[in-house]
């Protein structure tokens, strides 16, 4: 198991490398004013004297060659610096590490519902094939399937919030708002209801999670019915190997037999699409956040694109590359923890 993570730790520079690389040749293509103002607040640049555009220029190596200029961009990269976000009004790694907790928190809430939910669901269908179970499952899935997010996490709101009031939109109410802003809350993690647990505010605690269900509720239909069909179809085609109907006829418990000898081998591409869905949650759902006014990152990279934010869209595409490289190295190795014939190949 040692010598699988070594061997593909060894090819994460590589890959970093081509990542990095690619991110400044796609910043190349912009002009020497959109650069200018990649790395330095617009409303300053016009105020700056050609001595201080220079020395900009300098430091971030617009009058060198490639080279050096890519050497001078992976070296201001490497001490967070990646220039002015036009969106966020301050450096681009602080808008994105601002903006960060939001994301992650609705992240954490959301994988346990998401996987555990749509992975069992899944193997019910399985389990129940052409029964009423599996064909009810079926029809939820579809439907969820069909589903355009935009338009389900309205229906939410519209039901949760218009008409019952009891999840609404935002991060937080204005009253807990005030509360965590006060000198006596301390923000240990940026998380909301983390941090009302650990400030002993069970009303911080419970707004922040109201303020959450709205949002996971849509993250989780739309995405178990994804899940469900993956799950599904890999059970099936797990059940029907010699080696369960062996199990079988050795005469073990079904209970073993799907536990031990089937679940276990039908999670193999499970892994992938729940490892690319945690993914995708930590950088910051697009639609979600934009639908239920969150201050996550994936609303801030929405906005970067519409007022043509390039430095902060590069930040986010540097950051959503980097996320995604040690995701995929996290999934590599759940392979070799789910299967252990992967670790030997």
């Amino acid at each position: 198991m040692t010598a699988y993570i070594i061997r593909r730790l060894l090819l994460l520079p590589l890959i970093i490398f081509g990542v990095t690389l690619i991110v400044f040749s796609m910043m190349q293509l912009l002009g020497e004013d959109q650069l200018l103002a990649a790395y330095v607040d617009p409303n300053s640049l016009d105020k700056m004297s050609v001595e201080e555009l220079e020395m900009v220029k300098e430091k971030y190596g617009l009058n060198d060659d490639p080279f050096t200029r890519y050497v001078k961009w992976i070296g201001s990269v490497a001490q967070g610096d990646l220039g002015w976000s036009i969106v966020g009004k301050e450096p681009v790694a602080k808008a994105i590490l601002h903006r960060l907790p939001s994301s992650l928190e609705l992240a954490l809430y959301a994988i346990f519902p998401i996987i555990g939910v749509g992975v069992w669901l899944g193997v019910q269908a399985a389990l129940h094939r052409n029964k009423w179970q599996d064909q009810l499952i079926r029809i939820f899935s579809i439907v969820g399937w069909s589903f355009p997010d935009f338009v389900f996490g309205l229906l939410v709101l519209m039901v949760f919030y218009s008409w019952l009031g009891w999840f609404p939109p935002g991060r937080v109410s204005l009253q807990v708002a005030n509360i965590i802003n006060s000198p006596d809350f301390h923000q240990y993690t940026k998380l909301v209801t983390i941090d009302g647990l650990l400030n002993g505010r069970i009303d911080v605690f419970w707004d922040g999670l109201r303020h959450l269900i709205g949002p996971i509720l849509t993250l989780s239909y739309l995405w178990w019915a994804y899940l469900i069909r993956i799950t599904r179809s890999s059970m099936l085609e797990v059940l029907s190997k010699d080696y369960v109907r062996t199990a079988r006829a050795k005469g073990l418990s079904e209970k073993v037999v799907i536990n031990k000898h089937a679940k276990r081998n039908a999670l193999i591409p499970v892994a992938t699409v729940a490892g690319s869905m945690i993914i995708g949650l930590i950088m910051g759902v697009i639609i979600v956040e934009t639908i239920f006014v969150r201050p996550g990152i994936g609303s801030f990279a929405a906005k970067a694109a519409g007022q043509l934010d390039y430095a902060s869209i590069m930040g986010m595409l540097l950051f959503s590359s980097f996320l995604l490289i040690v995701g995929n190295l996290i999934i590599d190795i759940s392979y070799a923890l789910i299967d252990p014939r992967i670790r030997y190949e």
